[in-house]
């Protein structure tokens, strides 16, 4: 797995970017569609539309057969369920979150996984913090291609919360924790470093919102996701990234919502990473809700005076821990069986996360916003497998490891100490120019039982989604060559080492939660399928602009949520 003023993390980005002036109070007197004049997004990383039916309603096996969130629960009477809809393919967090704020599939993003190949670049100055090796970049030369390290790995210190960005206090974090000389470079504009909101390739709702006066802010797990802005870098007024890959710390002040205190890491035994602690992950979450909640107070994530942003929200990470953690001698989390019936474990990080909506929900009535805020609950992917008898984490081999010869070096899991492949519950893969496709899938295909093959795209089948990959005229050099999916619950991610994973194309893997809710809508449910894509024309829609200025939805023909549309049709 890989006129402004902006509050990036708490430190001013050190680029022509300290030129911006401070942007004037917008008057949201003419915003929005009906009554909304504020969206509040909210990812809930892991979250399957199956694990809100069940803490909703209860189930046999977990919390006695009582329901276990009753703050989501509420929500509902007021809300749109979409119980089909589906995520991004891959599932992977980068074109998961891209999915929400771009209305776009990689197709149109350019966004496969946080680390992943582009033909039409070359890699970085240095080493990056997870193996990407240090390349030469020939400016205005033919590129060598390159993995792409959008992850960790391109902070100044993925292993310091603030992620080594200067000046900068222990908590923060930004695009000022990231590393120029660890990103990968353009040759065609003389070896610049490609920042991730210039990494995506179309606008963002952040984009749209900020062109139109509105304030906008985000908060997530790494700097690199300062791609959520979109081209220009700019268009977020408030960006707050703490490194989740980073050593746990001590966090005065900060006690989660059930009254622990985080002043000093409630789970010493495991401090290598805050989502490697059922404990420490909540405390993360809670750093980083009380931003969200400065925020929704009119003010930046770290208690500056500011805006109540037009658009704005955060992903929850502990959830997705709970689904996946094995923490030796304190617990095993993930499911019991395939009613997704979840572990004790797992029941806590969703009762963590339920009391945090309920914070929101309270922070949006005292802020007097609540009956004009939209409020979309959803997740960026799933998690596979649910049923735990299905787990195969250690297969005889994995497709890149077969190909290791016909890939490039960078995307090898045979290179020593490299960043590895693009693999987790699918395999993704590029392969050297001049290799043949159809050997490579031949290879692949007589070797089905040891990799778990379940399906393999290539050719038409791959191009129908994602084009044609490859460097030249109407060829995409980010689309892969090949994109491997297992049979459920086979991951290449190592044997015992989690519980599963997320970026395959498969149900457990995409079909996720998606609540959209305000105080004046009909409670609704929706089993039609519907995708995590149609969000983002929806947030542009429900703030009274036009979603056709989203990039991707234009490209795509995405569609605005039609029941989202009706509800807000029938307000004054």
């Amino acid at each position: 797995m890989k006129g402004k003023r902006l509050f990036w993390g708490g430190v001013a980005f050190a680029t022509a970017l300290t030129c911006s002036t401070y942007k004037t109070s917008a008057d949201t007197s003419s915003w929005g569609w009906g009554k909304v004049k504020h969206v509040l997004l909210i990812s809930i990383d892991g979250m399957h539309a199956v694990d809100f039916y069940n803490c909703a309603h209860g189930i046999a096996g977990a919390n006695g057969g009582a329901p276990y969130c009753p703050n989501l629960a509420a929500l509902r009477h007021t809300g749109i369920n979409y119980v089909a809809a589906v995520s991004s393919k891959p599932s992977d967090s980068f074109p998961g979150i891209a999915a929400l704020v771009t209305g776009g599939t990689p197709k149109s993003t350019g966004l496969y996984y946080d680390v992943a190949y582009d033909r039409s670049l070359d890699g970085p100055t240095i080493t990056t913090g997870t193996g990407l090796a240090a390349a030469t970049c020939t400016p205005y030369a033919p590129p060598t291609g390159t993995t792409t390290d959008n992850d960790q790995g391109v902070d100044i210190d993925d292993t310091a919360l603030n992620g080594g960005a200067p000046n900068a206090s222990p908590t923060e974090g930004g695009i000022a924790s990231l590393d120029p000389k660890k990103l990968s470079r353009d040759p065609a504009k003389g070896c610049a470093p490609v920042y991730p909101w210039n990494f995506v390739r179309t606008n963002t709702i952040f984009g749209v919102v900020h062109a139109a006066g509105g304030y906008t802010a985000w908060i997530d797990k790494h700097p690199s996701y300062s791609m959520v802005g979109g081209p220009g870098g700019h268009n977020l007024d408030d960006y707050y990234s703490p490194e989740v890959d980073s050593n746990v710390i001590n966090l005065p002040g900060v006690t989660t919502l059930q009254g622990v205190s985080c002043a000093t890491p409630p789970d010493p035994s495991s401090l290598s990473g805050w989502n490697s602690s059922f404990a420490n992950i909540q405390c993360y979450d809670q750093l980083r809700l009380n931003g969200l909640l400065n925020q929704v107070a009119g003010k930046t994530h770290n208690g500056r005076p500011a805006q109540i942003p037009a658009v704005f929200g955060m992903n929850f990470q502990s959830v997705y821990t709970g689904q996946i953690l094995i923490e030796p001698n304190l617990g095993v989390g993930g499911y019991q069986n395939a009613a997704a019936v979840p572990s004790p474990e797992l029941v806590s990080e969703i009762e963590y996360v339920d009391i945090a909506i309920g914070k929101l929900v309270s922070a949006l009535k005292e802020a007097g916003i609540y009956d004009s805020t939209l409020i979309i609950i959803t997740a960026k992917h799933g998690m596979s497998p649910i049923d735990p008898n299905l787990l195969v984490t250690g297969p005889p081999t994995t497709p890149a490891t077969l190909l290791s010869s016909v890939i490039p070096s960078t995307e090898s899991p045979l290179t020593p100490g490299g960043i590895g492949a693009t693999e987790d519950d699918v395999s993704v893969l590029w392969l050297n120019p001049g290799a043949s496709i159809p050997a490579a899938v031949q290879l692949l295909e007589s070797n089905a039982g040891p990799i778990g093959l379940g399906q393999i795209f290539y050719g038409p089948t791959l191009a129908l989604n994602y084009d044609v990959g490859g460097l030249g005229p109407g060829l995409d050099p980010r689309s892969p060559d090949i994109i491997v999916t297992p049979n459920a619950g086979v991951t290449y991610i190592g044997q015992g080492s989690a519980l599963g994973d997320h970026g395959g194309f498969g149900h457990d893997d995409t079909n996720v939660m998606m609540l959209v809710s305000n105080p004046h809508f009909s409670p609704q449910t929706v089993s039609n399928a519907t995708t995590t894509t149609q969000v983002a024309p929806t947030i542009v829609k429900a703030l009274g602009l036009d979603p056709q200025l989203l990039d991707a939805v234009r490209i795509e023909g995405t569609a605005v949520l039609p029941e989202v549309a009706a509800q807000l049709d029938k307000q004054p």
